[in-house]
């Protein structure tokens, strides 16, 4: 089943802890098309890029089935983002941002992609993602993420997404900032009052938890022993989970907890290098060999004797 994405497509030079890249192919958008190319094709994005933009940067997409009909190239500049990580790599330092093209973004979403069954609204100006939601017809499942500076600047054209989509994810600071409350179980409920069917909470180096109505669940974060670059690992997380669901038939609690997990599995693998490298040699049967090691790490097990039981320390008086 078909996926549209709008967001951006950028050149990031990123530094960690583990290296440094200079304009590497890096923006919301990629990192979901590439995640979610893994679940499902084609992938249509709706994006923009300047005329310098690499020609292996448009191969790379294309050869994960990734339809650039909706991609326009611009007179100018690509978008490029320059960050810093330090010890805390929940959090980038932004050094400079130039938006070039993109500050003139106005998506165009092609009439071949108009009837996509799932849609997702990158971080973009929420106007823009009011405008794409307008343009598509009888999407059967609709998302968006969005960032600090839109809650600031635009807080009332956010909500009104929020009211028009079934899913929204944010991370934590981003839904205390919007709720202005501290409590999560709480603030997740100000955005559920107002319509969406979910809100899932990306956490970083803890996982994510998801929200419903009547339903709270929690997947821990895969394990890794080393970080190289989170710069993608959000969108790569948005793109395993809406890539996951678009295989599900309906929008069930347990498709979700399916998508969930996916997600913090593939958001692992595209830590493990610096921009898109290691989703680009990832395999789906590398991910569900991970997937099943995380739902092993989930589950308590059952009761059993101590003798067949693995004794981790003997902690029975003598």
């Amino acid at each position: 089943m078909s996926v549209l994405v709008v967001g951006s497509v950028a050149l990031d030079t990123v530094e960690t802890p583990a290296g440094q890249v200079t304009d590497a192919l890096g923006g919301s958008a990629t990192y979901f098309s590439l995640a979610a190319s893994l679940y499902t094709t084609p992938i249509r994005l709706v994006a923009v890029v300047g005329d310098d933009f690499p020609s292996h940067g448009l191969a790379i997409l294309r050869d994960r089935q990734v339809d650039l009909t909706g991609l326009e190239i611009g007179a100018g500049q690509t978008f490029r983002w320059i960050g810093r990580y330090g010890d805390d790599l929940n959090s980038a330092e932004t050094i400079a941002t130039h938006l070039n093209v993109f500050a003139r973004f106005d998506p165009k979403v092609p009439a071949e992609f108009r009837n996509t069954p799932v849609v997702f609204l990158a971080n973009i100006d929420p106007e823009l993602q009011l405008r794409v939601l307008d343009a598509v017809d009888g999407a059967r499942l609709t998302a968006m993420d969005t960032m600090n500076f839109w809650i600031a600047s635009k807080r009332d054209t956010v909500t009104e997404v929020m009211r028009s989509v079934d899913i929204v994810m944010l991370n934590e600071a981003e839904l205390r900032q919007y709720s202005g409350t501290r409590n999560l179980v709480a603030a997740a409920r100000q955005i559920l009052d107002l319509g969406p069917r979910a809100v899932v909470v990306k956490k970083g180096e803890y996982g994510c938890s998801v929200f419903t109505p009547d339903r709270y669940f929690v997947v821990p974060a895969y394990p890794l022993e080393e970080v190289r670059d989170p710069t993608g690992a959000g969108d790569s997380f948005a793109g395993a989970f809406m890539g996951s669901l678009a295989g599900s038939p309906v929008l069930s609690w347990s498709a979700i907890q399916r998508a969930a997990f996916h997600g913090c599995v593939v958001a692992s693998f595209a830590c493990e290098s610096f921009s898109v490298d290691r989703v680009l040699t990832l395999r789906r049967e590398e991910v569900e060999e991970r997937l099943g090691r995380l739902l092993s790490y989930s589950q308590v097990e059952p009761a059993r004797e101590e003798e067949q039981d693995h004794v981790i320390q003997n902690v029975a008086a003598t």
